[in-house]
């Protein structure tokens, strides 16, 4: 299918959701969900395929082994377009609305030990460069942070707080109702991607790890 937007209905849909998060509300609302937000999600990321790459749409369904909360189902609709072996684009819908970004979302202590190595060196400085127009621009560089300094590394370290990072992603919403709703929706996602691009690159290497 051809993308004509992010219908209203996929919000209402995760605000309706987040009420009664039910086996019973979904299957009464499945084509809802079809329709509403995994149709025009699916279709959103393939026409962004031809730059960025394939895209992977995340299941619905909430892992609950290891959590207390047993709620089935996701609050969102995620979907990723991988650039490295842990580094990618990001797009997301949920009741609160659209956002997208790029990063890293999880590292192992192998990854993370050759992030840190990269921060510390000459790359590090290539990143603050990075981080820093990003954030210039509105960007909200987040992540999974220590509250002090990783084992081995000065407090007084001058990139203390890339290296306190954990994983490292910059993200954004995008307000405008008439960009979310039309299809004028992916050439602003494109744009925006492009934008986070240095930093998708930038973890690529550390991410092969």
């Amino acid at each position: 299918m051809s993308f004509t937007g992010i219908p209203h209905d996929a919000a209402d849909f995760y605000a309706e959701l987040e009420m009664d998060n039910s086996t019973g509300f979904w299957q009464a609302n499945r084509e809802r969900y079809e329709t509403s937000v995994r149709g025009p999600m699916t279709a959103l990321l393939d026409a962004l395929e031809d730059e960025f790459g394939p895209a992977k749409i995340f299941r619905p369904n909430r892992d609950v082994r290891f959590s207390a909360d047993k709620s089935p189902y996701k609050t969102h609709q995620g979907g990723y377009v991988a650039a490295g072996t842990r580094s990618g684009w990001y797009a997301e819908v949920s009741a609160d609305g659209f956002r997208l970004g790029g990063g890293c979302y999880a590292m192992d202590p192998a990854v993370l030990a050759a992030y840190r190595t990269d921060v510390d060196g000459p790359r590090g400085a290539e990143l603050e460069k990075i981080v820093s127009r990003l954030r210039a621009a509105g960007w909200e560089v987040a992540g999974d942070r220590l509250k002090t300094a990783p084992r081995g590394w000065s407090r007084d370290h001058e990139r203390i707080e890339l290296l306190r990072h954990k994983t490292i992603s910059a993200m954004r919403w995008i307000e405008d109702g008439d960009v979310v709703t039309t299809a004028a929706l992916v050439e602003q996602v494109r744009s925006d991607w492009r934008a986070v691009r240095p930093l998708v690159e930038w973890l690529r290497p550390v991410t092969a790890a």
